[in-house]
């Protein structure tokens, strides 16, 4: 079900904007700072034994369904999210499946270190980056749905979804455009395959320094 409410479109749609582009640059600088910082770090499960490459492959699969994921919550936001209260598919089970399946493909990035440790930094660190965001566009968003945003907040949780909340719902007049935009940021994660590769291959010619190990 959507719950509609009239506003000046172009208005809610340009604030929302500011809140998404800020999105966009919170996890482009953590994915940089983090690589940057994993240059001279390493698993201490060695490239090519069965647990490191156990968890490249888990990552890889995590940065899948993140992407898929973000394509999902697409179909359903469309361009809605600042006219009207979206409450259908994976926006039943949590108000801010974008950042949660954006959360989901960078742990599936701090695999690709062949860590659990990269997981875990790489989760908490962004998903702490996106609370904040999160809390800034909840308060624009009760400024200008009101009380059926209210509604909503009060039912769905924030982050961690409630599957036992799944509702189809409606994806209303859907914009292409705007799914090759999230396919294509969701791409990014894609980088760390290769790039994560290539620190291996450098720390094991020696060309890399090693000034730590992460379990």
């Amino acid at each position: 079900m959507v719950d509609e409410v009239k506003a000046p479109a172009d208005n809610q749609n340009e604030g929302l904007g500011g809140y998404q582009h800020m999105r966009r640059i919170v996890l482009a600088v953590l994915v940089v700072v983090l690589f940057a910082a994993l240059l001279f770090g390493q698993s201490t499960f060695p490239p090519n034994t069965p647990m490191h490459e156990s968890i490249e492959m888990f990552g890889v699969l995590l940065i899948f369904l993140g992407i898929v994921g973000r394509l999902w919550s697409t179909l359903y936001i469309g361009g809605r999210k600042s006219a009207e209260v979206v409450t259908g598919g994976p926006y039943s089970i949590t108000r801010n499946p974008l950042y949660l399946f954006s959360t989901v493909a960078a742990a599936g990035v701090g695999a690709q270190i062949g860590s659990f440790s990269g997981i875990i930094l790489f989760t908490l660190l962004c998903a702490g980056a996106f609370h904040i965001v999160i809390l800034r566009e909840e308060r624009y968003l009760k400024e200008v749905l009101g009380a059926p945003y209210a509604a909503y907040l009060a039912r769905v949780p924030r982050f961690f979804p409630n599957l036992s909340l799944y509702q189809e719902g409606d994806t209303g007049s859907f914009k292409p455009r705007l799914l090759l935009n999230t396919l294509l940021d969701g791409l990014v994660f894609l980088v760390a395959l290769p790039a994560f590769e290539l620190i291996d291959g450098l720390q094991q010619s020696g060309m890399l320094p090693v000034w730590f190990t992460l379990p």
